[in-house]
């Protein structure tokens, strides 16, 4: 158990489904998938040409034209979800507030489009070719400098890069910051931008991708008999934490109060997860025991959920395991479905919208799910959104390496 409460005051998202926390939102609760034909570079001798691409950003709204090339896209997006997160926050970090103030994003690729960039140039031009700007437009860790630089936040700063639970663990190391006294405001999350040549490429290697490409918004199918692989998106979920004084002093909206983060890791296998689904389990369980709560109070699951065949079947069974027959009673959805996964930025964009969920008692779909596969047999919320007042509710992010982070959300009373 943590000492000082800590609540989410802002929430910020860049999703396929659209630049700003308001028009993804609405995308999940209409049901409407982000996939797509690539349209980021030539995938005729791609195996998967299909992707959740970002497609209504703008740069230029955020940052002058001369700055554009200091910073790769995944750097663009942290900085934009974040001043979506502040303005709905109303937060303004003053000279008093901002040695309490930190900054967690973490990414699990980082600048991929600057790196094969800046790579080709220096095969056809030499090292002289390479822009000066490669090294800090590309490292992982520069979407919290520019965010921190921009907002003046001059407390803890950091970026984990925890493969698919990076944005996961930066909201919730963040939320043990502020809960431990160590900071007052943190801004996290994470981002993604690898729908690049190597980044597809590499995850089709793997035959992790969907490979529906006559079909690109029926790929993403968490939970269903048919599923072929997951879909990679791209964007950015950022969230304000505050500690509840100090919101409830500046009457900052209050989404929802975070009260548990679990850890844990599979010891396993590189890629896989376990066939019992312990570190899923286990994650689940340190989620619940931070809040004090026991599993029977948890309502709905924002799930890991990524349409690959042994995950959706291995999280389905630890959240078995772990709740027995209140597994059968609780609600459980993949927003994957619609908007891909956004790997290092999953997380987070998943934190956001669970957060969301909770506050305005509305569970997004699991679209796709048209032949549920035996072993996935419980409520996915299938097709279409569904009203139900929600107290407390879990967020998964499970990455490679084994490395797990649950999030638990709790509706705000005083």
């Amino acid at each position: 158990m943590n000492n000082r409460r800590v609540v989410v005051t802002g929430v910020g998202l860049v999703t396929a489904l659209g630049t700003g926390t308001e028009k993804t939102w609405q995308g999940l609760c209409d049901g409407r998938s982000g996939v797509a034909d690539i349209t980021r570079f030539d995938t005729a001798q791609f195996s998967t040409r299909i992707a959740a691409e970002v497609k209504d950003f703008d740069p230029l709204k955020w940052f002058d034209r001369k700055d554009l090339k200091k910073m790769d896209f995944f750097i663009y997006y942290a900085v934009a979800a974040a001043d979506f997160a502040m303005k709905q926050s109303g937060l303004d970090i003053t000279p008093e507030l901002s040695e309490r103030a930190g900054v967690f994003i973490g990414s699990g690729i980082g600048g991929f489009t600057v790196i094969e960039r800046e790579h080709q140039a220096l095969l056809e031009g030499g090292p002289r070719k390479i822009s000066p700007f490669f090294i800090p437009s590309s490292i992982i860790n520069l979407a919290a400098g520019q965010v921190s630089i921009r907002f003046g936040a001059r407390g803890p700063n950091s970026a984990p890069c925890t493969a698919c639970s990076s944005g996961a663990h930066a909201v919730g190391d963040a939320y043990r910051v502020i809960a431990r006294d160590e900071a007052d405001v943190m801004i996290c999350g994470g981002s993604e931008a690898a729908i690049t040549p190597m980044g597809v490429g590499g995850f089709a290697a793997m035959r992790a991708l969907s490979t529906r490409n006559e079909e690109p918004q029926r790929a993403s199918r968490p939970f269903d008999k048919d599923r072929d692989g997951f879909v990679v998106g791209e964007g950015a979920g950022i969230l304000v934490l505050e500690e509840l004084s100090l919101a409830k002093k500046r009457g900052a909206p209050i989404i929802a109060e975070l009260v548990g983060y679990g850890m844990s890791g599979d010891a396993f296998h590189i890629t896989m997860p376990p066939d019992d689904g312990n570190g899923a389990q286990r994650v689940m369980m340190n989620a619940i025991k931070d809040a004090g709560i026991e599993p029977h109070q948890i309502d709905y699951i924002n799930a890991h959920g990524t349409s690959t065949p042994p995950n959706d079947r291995v999280e389905t069974l630890a959240i078995k395991r772990l709740f027995g027959d209140h597994a059968y009673k609780l609600s459980v959805s993949s927003t994957k479905s619609m908007i891909g996964h956004l790997l290092g930025a999953a997380g987070a964009v998943e934190a956001g919208i669970t957060s969301l969920a909770v506050e305005r008692g509305i569970m997004p779909p699991t679209i796709n799910l048209d032949n549920p596969d035996p072993d996935c047999d419980l409520d996915y919320v299938p097709h279409v959104m569904r009203r139900k007042p929600l107290r407390y509710a879990l967020s998964n992010s499970f990455g490679f390496g084994g490395t797990n982070a649950s999030l638990l959300f709790r509706k705000y009373e005083e």
